[in-house]
């Protein structure tokens, strides 16, 4: 029996038996292929290498490999898998060759098979190495270029997000192990500090030393995953050492690779101001509302002694300290009407009949109702009017009220040949309005007190309600101006307040 015969005799059995030691090998991908594809590819594989053990013909095997070798390829085989499922080709038909044929016969085909296997093993891993490289070359090619498209995905994005972030109003910020890696303009000019500056600025050194616990523990716990207050208020640090009201968002996220704060930074100074406004307004109704009625409850009284003692005064019997005392009993029963009518001035809302006036005439006239007084002391009084003031619209009576108190509270305090300075000007345009400034070479007042100057029933002096300079700010501030007061040097007191500019006609 020749070769070809004994091929094709065996063929079914050698092929089943192939496939049998592939489906129970040890290689897993093996394992799970179906046997009808496994059959397909041995069947091409036997009927391949028999050509090349018959007919010296390489044309099938060369082409087998280049199929199985993009089949097993695709498949994730390894080279060694591939190589070791072809040896059970020579497996299945070595037995059966060592027991048909004989003698040089046997030993010429054996070598034939040694030959192709040798040659089929070797092309394909020639091939396969040539086939996973470009696989290889393709994939890294392919990676560069979608790691170039999303790094140019991810610039456009940063680039959008900046334009975003650098946009908005609030301060925006990163903070990263402690520090400042990112900011934009807003939240640096919050902190008064450049771009340069903050960037690396540690965040303890943006937050005043009273709120900076509290900051510290929120930043700390939040950084360990714990739950923490998303939104807080803290004063934060300027770089000219003030203190600010400000409130922050913050979130934690993953910058650069690693956990970091990102946050919102708000400056609240004017909506802190709004609500203490809001709860001054609260108190000083409630003030008004006792104030009201406490005046009305003494007025009525007092109106009635203070009749029945003219009365007595008219009567001739009366003389000597007797008419004295009762003269005092008048003046100080006077004296009481008028803090009950500051009283009232100050329990009552502020209503403006606006009419044309000049700013310096109505200071004249008041410095006319006040002349007698300011001549009693011998007061110097040193006008420095600008005569670029224009008529605008003022209460008169109002404003004359507000501008006596200011004098009286300065001649009071001032000592023999003391000395009043009035000053009236422009403010500058953009910020349209008239200046009046009172000053005094008076003892002043120390700086603690200051800040409660124009506060309701604040006052150092013996004698007073303290609603004097109280009622002055009621009524600049209902004309939308606002007051304030500074010690001047060497010594002696400022008083300042302004008027919008509104010029008639």
């Amino acid at each position: 029996m020749d070769l070809v015969e004994i091929l094709q005799i065996h063929r079914e059995h050698i092929i089943e038996e192939w496939v049998h030691s592939l489906h129970t090998a040890t290689s897993e991908r093996y394992r799970e292929r179906p046997l009808e594809e496994l059959f397909i590819t041995v069947t091409a594989a036997y009927d391949a290498s028999c050509t090349v053990l018959t007919s010296n013909d390489f044309s099938m095997i060369d082409c087998h490999i280049q199929w199985i070798a993009n089949i097993r390829l695709r498949g994730s085989f390894s080279l060694s898998e591939v190589q070791n499922a072809y040896e059970y080709f020579r497996t299945g038909l070595l037995p059966i060759l060592v027991k048909e044929l004989k003698g040089p016969v046997l030993q010429d085909v054996l070598e034939k098979l040694n030959g192709c296997l040798f040659y089929t093993i070797t092309k394909f891993s020639d091939y396969f190495q040539s086939l996973h490289e470009r696989q290889i070359k393709d994939y890294a090619q392919n990676l560069e270029k979608e790691v170039e498209k999303r790094t140019k995905e991810l610039a456009e994005s940063e680039s959008k997000y900046r334009v975003l972030v650098e946009d908005i109003n609030d301060g925006y910020f990163v903070n990263q192990n402690g520090k400042i890696v990112f900011a934009n303009q807003a939240y640096c000019d919050l902190h008064g500090f450049t771009s340069r500056e903050m960037i690396g600025k540690p965040y303890t050194e943006l937050v005043t030393p009273k709120s900076l616990p509290v900051v510290r523990q929120l930043y700390e716990r939040r950084m360990l995953g714990e739950d923490s207050d998303e939104m807080y208020i803290y004063f934060r640090r300027h770089k000219d050492g003030s203190s600010l009201p400000t409130e922050n968002k913050v979130k934690r996220i993953i910058y650069r690779s690693e956990h970091a704060v990102a946050g919102i930074c708000r400056d609240i100074t004017e909506r802190i101001e709004t609500e203490k406004r809001i709860r001054e307004s609260e108190r000083l109704a409630h003030i008004g509302k006792l104030t009201t009625s406490l005046a009305h409850e003494i007025r009525n009284p007092l109106s009635s002694v203070k009749m029945n003692i003219q009365i007595i005064l008219k009567n001739t019997l009366f003389s000597g300290n007797d008419k004295r005392r009762m003269e005092i009993i008048a003046n100080e029963i006077s004296r009481l009407e008028g803090i009950l009518n500051e009283m009232l001035d100050f329990a009552r809302p502020v209503r403006l009949n606006l009419e044309p006036a000049s700013i310096n005439e109505v200071i004249d006239s008041c410095l006319e109702m006040m002349e007698a007084k300011i001549r009693e002391k011998n007061i110097t009084v040193v006008k420095k009017y600008s005569k670029k003031i224009p008529f605008v619209s003022v209460d008169h009576e109002k404003m004359e009220q507000a501008i006596i108190n200011i004098l009286l509270n300065s001649v009071e305090v001032l000592q023999e040949k003391g000395s009043i300075e009035v000053v009236t000007k422009l403010t500058p345009r953009n910020n349209k309005a008239i200046k009046v400034e009172i000053s005094d070479n008076g003892p002043g007042i120390s700086t603690s007190d200051l800040p409660y100057i124009f506060d309701p029933f604040f006052s150092n002096k013996k004698k007073g309600t303290g609603l004097g300079l109280s009622n002055v700010k009621k009524i600049i501030e209902a004309h939308g101006g606002v007051e304030s007061v500074n010690l001047r040097k060497p010594q002696g007191i400022r008083f300042s307040f302004t008027v919008p500019f509104r010029e008639i006609n």
